[in-house]
């Protein structure tokens, strides 16, 4: 069975280093570090699952079994608003973290998966009406 190339190239261990520096300041944020916290327990754990999600996601690797729409519509916590936050957080460790073209194009693909989960969050957050609250 045919591979398919990287989506752009980084390695796995790239992954791992941008996902651990990630959730390092994610646990520091003001604002995502609480809901974060409420939900994670094992922070090793959970880094090692978001990294099998960007292996799959960039390398194609199949480790990654999860439901990121689900469990971010199940967390009862997490708003629209969040995702400009830590698609900001999330942009800042790529730039420390690896070059500018593997940041680039990381960014890139955050903001689209980004954008897809924070349609599906508005979705189930509906105020008087039916109108989707946004913030």
């Amino acid at each position: 069975m045919a591979t398919l190339p990287p989506k752009f190239d980084v390695t796995r261990e790239e992954i791992s280093r941008v996902v651990a520096a990630f959730y390092e300041m994610v646990r520091q944020h003001p604002g995502l570090g609480p809901v974060f916290a409420v939900h994670v327990e094992d922070w090793p754990a959970h880094e090692a699952k978001v990294a099998d999600f960007w292996a799959n996601a960039i390398l194609y690797e199949r480790s990654y079994d999860g439901n990121p729409l689900k469990v971010h519509r199940e967390a009862g916590n997490v708003r629209p608003g969040m995702f400009d936050a830590w698609l900001a957080l999330f942009e800042m460790t790529l730039e420390r973290e690896l070059t500018e073209d593997q940041a680039a194009a990381w960014s890139a693909l955050a903001h689209k998966i980004g954008r897809s989960l924070r349609a599906g969050v508005v979705e189930q957050i509906k105020g008087p009406g039916g109108v989707p609250i946004l913030r």
